[in-house]
Parts: structure tokens; sequence; C-alpha cells
């Protein structure tokens, strides 16, 4: 078949949009979803880990060396793991996702607390602060723009990786760029990865409009 013989297989199509909105939809909100849930689970583990890691020093090298060797490994193999033990689907990404999020949640929650001056702890105990009340009243607020900025990161390295899921059959828009590149369809390649980046994006910008109004006082620095 000649190039001139060739149906149009456009990058762009409305009409592929129109008439596939159904599942393009449910690809979008599968992925939205695996995102969101990746992400707030591995904030809930992460909190707890980084705390312990920064008030036990013998447990942050430990803690960090763990989750910096679950993101070293290669989401396919890691994929290639969990199947046979969690099967096959949104458990399997899920996991996987959590994994990836945990180094840079705790280190970043690790970052934020150490950058607590000294002399503001002195003051805290000195008003008769314990431990828990100056965490949650004094260094967690403090902590908060490095955390904003690890929850930031975090979501947006999981929107990327939710694509790798199609391999165990949960991939949200990866789905629609795996067929669409095993059909050879530009259209729905072209249509997932816009999405993609733009689900990123409203959802990078939606975390850092938080995080103004959760740190007026320090706007500047979650701008950058």
């Amino acid at each position: 078949m000649t190039s001139a013989e060739r149906p149009p297989n456009p990058w762009v199509s409305l009409d592929y949009v129109q008439n596939n909105w159904g599942d393009i939809s449910a690809a979008l909100v599968q992925h939205a979803s695996l995102t969101v849930q990746a992400v707030a689970i591995g904030l809930l583990l992460a909190v707890p880990l980084a705390i312990l890691a920064r008030y036990r020093r013998g447990l942050e090298g430990p803690v960090i060396g763990v989750t910096a060797v679950l993101y070293t490994i290669p989401s396919l193999a890691l994929f290639g793991l969990l199947a046979p033990i969690t099967g096959i689907g949104r458990t399997t990404v899920l996991i996987a996702l959590v994994a990836y999020a945990l180094l840079i949640l705790v280190r970043n929650i690790v970052v934020g607390l150490r950058s607590v001056p000294p002399e503001v702890r002195d003051a805290a105990r000195g008003q008769g602060y314990g431990t828990l009340r100056q965490l949650l009243r004094v260094e967690f607020p403090i902590a908060l723009p490095a955390i904003i900025a690890g929850v930031r990161l975090a979501t947006v390295t999981t929107v990327a990786l939710v694509t790798v899921g199609v391999v165990v059959g949960y991939g949200g828009l990866g789905q629609l760029m795996f067929r669409g590149l095993y059909s050879d369809y530009r259209a729905e390649v072209f249509t997932a990865t816009v999405l993609c980046l733009a689900l990123a994006f409203v959802a990078d910008l939606l975390i850092w409009l938080v995080g103004r109004l959760l740190t007026p006082w320090s706007r500047g620095r979650l701008a950058s």
C-alpha cells in the first residue's frame, strides 16, 4: 500500500475523543484515583517512618536505605515480583506506587524536621511543651514547606509511574497508550499522553495552592 492509499492517522483527532470518551474518561479516573491513593497511603506510612528516623538517629540510615532500595527497583521488575503474590490488577499497582513514593516523602519530611532551629525547640521546651505537642504545634508547621514539596514531587512521579501498571492490566491512561502503540493509532497515544501531562500539572498546581494556604509565612519558598 502506498502512502497515498493509507488511511489518515493524525496525532490530534477530536473525532477519536468524542467517539471514545467513555473509555478515555474511565482511564483518566482510574489514573487519578490510583495517584491519589498511592500518595495518601505513602504519606500515612512516611510520616511515622520519618519521625522515627529523625528522633532515633540509629534508625535513620536503615529507614532511608530501605526506601532507597525500593525506589531503585525497576518498575517492570517490581510489578513482576508482586504479581505472583498479590495477583493481577489494582492491588499490585498500588503497592508498587506506594513503595516508590516512600523515599521521596520520607526524605522530605526528615529534611523538614531537621530544618527546625534548635533555639525554637529549646523555646518550646521552655514553655512546657512535651515531645508530641512540640512536634505537632512547632516542628511540623516549620517543616511543612519541605513536606509539601515532597508531596508535589511524589505526586508528579506517581502520575508517570501509573502508566507502567499496564503490564499487570491496571495502568489508567497507560492502557490507552499501549493500545495506541500496539495498533499504531497516533490519536490514542497523543490523547493519553496529553491527559497524563495535564493530570500531573493540575495535581501539582492544587497541592501548591494548598501549600500556600497552609503556609502563608513561606509563600516565596513554596513558589520555587
